[in-house]
């Protein structure tokens, strides 16, 4: 082999090994950083009041934000037919309502029909109140309750599922009630809607319960804070007006961090919440265009 021709190979060796170097990184490049939130909800206890006085118009208002997605939290005297209704005029869907828990015993069966009228799939049980909480067998039957409506879910197509606040991630008897619900519950009826900030708030880490329980979490609340607050088990707290919330993106929450492992957790459904925003409509808008522009 001449001199030229082995220097001729030697270069388009080189170059083949560089090109193909540059198109591995450029692919895992794009792909770590295209990821992104197809379709953005909102619970919209955030806009509650404005419900209570223009049902109709948030919802419109709602959508004209961009939102796709709506969770409900109470339905303001509207029957189930009217709730599809005004979701099919704005192009929205509603993949699941909050119902409190002193509705999933008697009349947790009418609870299912107006859910899976408006076309439904997810119902969540938003909390248990702090009196519920003082029995000291709470979580136990909290789950054995759970199971049981996750049966009846799982019989009319759907799915049934628990949203925490921050008291699930302090001791309780020196175990976590999270920890026991995801333990005793089976995880095939009941899923887990994590609100991500309470869980911040309480010190614990979403992504480890992402990586010990994958799959479990087909719904987040995404909602930010400012300063990490000082939280207790019970006491009259209202959730919201005690911590320092804020739109999503504006404050200490690394969501990047997070939603790199939400393949991993399962989650289908991104719902933006803030208990207490002073301007509602502003404050959704706020969260949708950091989550819109969000890449990871």
């Amino acid at each position: 082999m001449s001199f030229h021709a082995m220097n001729r190979r030697r270069f388009l060796e080189t170059a083949a090994t560089i090109s193909a170097a540059t198109l591995f990184s450029s692919r895992f490049g794009w792909a770590a950083g295209e990821h992104k939130i197809n379709k953005i909800g909102v619970q919209l206890y955030t806009v509650r009041d404005l419900m209570k006085e223009d049902f109709d118009g948030t919802i419109a208002k709602v959508a004209q934000v961009g939102y796709k997605e709506v969770e409900f939290a109470g339905y303001f005297g509207h029957t189930a037919q009217q709730v599809k209704d005004v979701l099919q005029k704005n192009g929205l869907t509603a993949p699941s309502t909050h119902v409190q828990y002193d509705e999933l015993d008697e009349k947790f069966p009418s609870v299912i029909e107006f859910s899976k009228t408006v076309g439904m799939d997810y119902i969540i049980c938003p909390w248990i109140p702090e009196d519920l909480r003082k029995s000291p067998d709470i979580w136990k039957q909290a789950s054995d309750k759970f199971n049981k409506c996750g049966e009846q879910t799982k019989k009319a197509g759907m799915q049934f599922g628990y949203h925490n606040h921050w008291f699930e991630f302090l001791p309780t008897n020196g175990k976590l009630p999270y920890d026991e619900l995801l333990k005793d519950c089976n995880p095939d009826l009941v899923k887990m809607e994590m609100d991500l900030c309470w869980a911040v708030a309480a010190g614990a880490d979403p992504v480890k319960y992402f990586e010990k329980y994958p799959g479990r979490f087909p719904l987040v609340h995404v909602k930010d804070l400012k300063t990490k607050p000082k939280i207790s088990s019970g006491g009259p707290q209202n959730y919201g007006d005690t911590v320092d919330l804020t739109e999503v993106g504006s404050g200490i929450i690394d969501w990047k961090r997070i939603f790199a492992h939400a393949q991993q957790a399962g989650i289908k459904h991104y719902i933006v919440e803030h208990d207490h925003p002073k301007q509602p409509i502003e404050s959704i808008t706020k969260s949708y265009q950091y989550l819109e522009n969000l890449r990871w």
